[in-house]
């Protein structure tokens, strides 16, 4: 974590942002996803989870700056995950008092059966809005399915495995709060896993998981204002 502690109208204020990418979780990067104008307080206050309206009292802009560097950095490492096939070994969650750590199978097949039509009706509603949109022809080239079906799969996945229940499709919808706690550096490479093969999905000719960085730089604030001058590679 990067830590400064800045002066505020009010007093001091200490932020602590991630460093590396395997500090955000992946609950970070559905919010940022989910802003429609993302600016530079925006990014700072979804990675240190103080809100914009108490950034908004740091006396000098400019001490923002030490965290522009790490948030242009966090950008580039996002692209290069993106193009990773690296599947984890294992997850853990924190579940009350408990830890539990869960092992990802080699064959990702998601079962119960309950768990499994449900994963298959969320990554085919997923498709069926991108053939809506684009037809049946060029679906694959226009396939970004959202961080939050993605997080919606995992959860289909892992609720059983983590907390050794029967399968519950409304304690599954709220397991999702936990597969939001996850790195993102562990969450997404499950994820593409399930968009791009199974069940026996072919693989988009346009990477997907490159779209995020490209919403995030468009989403930047004008140059001429003041600003970190977030921006990806």
């Amino acid at each position: 974590m990067i830590e400064k502690t800045l002066k505020t109208t009010h007093g001091k204020l200490l932020v602590k942002m991630p460093a590396s990418l395997s500090e955000v979780t992946l609950g970070q990067m559905m919010d940022m996803q989910q802003r429609p104008y993302l600016n530079d307080l925006d990014a700072i206050s979804i990675l240190s989870g103080i809100p914009v309206q108490e950034l908004s009292t740091v006396l000098n802009f400019d001490d923002f700056s030490v965290f522009g560097s790490y948030v242009n950095a966090l950008s580039g490492q996002i692209k290069n995950l993106y193009n990773s096939d690296a599947i984890p070994q294992k997850v853990t969650f924190n579940l009350g008092e408990k830890q539990v750590s869960v092992k990802v199978m080699q064959n990702l097949s998601v079962e119960p059966t309950g768990a499994f039509m449900a994963a298959r009706d969320i990554i085919a509603e997923e498709i069926a809005q991108t053939i809506a949109q684009h037809g049946e022809e060029d679906w694959q080239e226009h396939f970004s399915p959202s961080l939050n079906t993605c997080c919606q799969v995992l959860a289909q996945y892992f609720y059983c495995r983590a907390t050794g229940k029967k399968y519950n499709e409304y304690e599954v919808e709220e397991f999702c709060e936990q597969i939001k706690k996850l790195r993102v550096t562990e969450a997404l490479p499950i994820a593409k896993h399930f968009f791009t093969c199974y069940p026996s999905l072919s693989k988009p000719k346009t990477s997907y998981w490159q779209r995020l960085p490209q919403r995030w730089r468009k989403k930047q604030v004008s140059k001429h204002s003041k600003s970190l001058s977030i921006s990806t590679p």
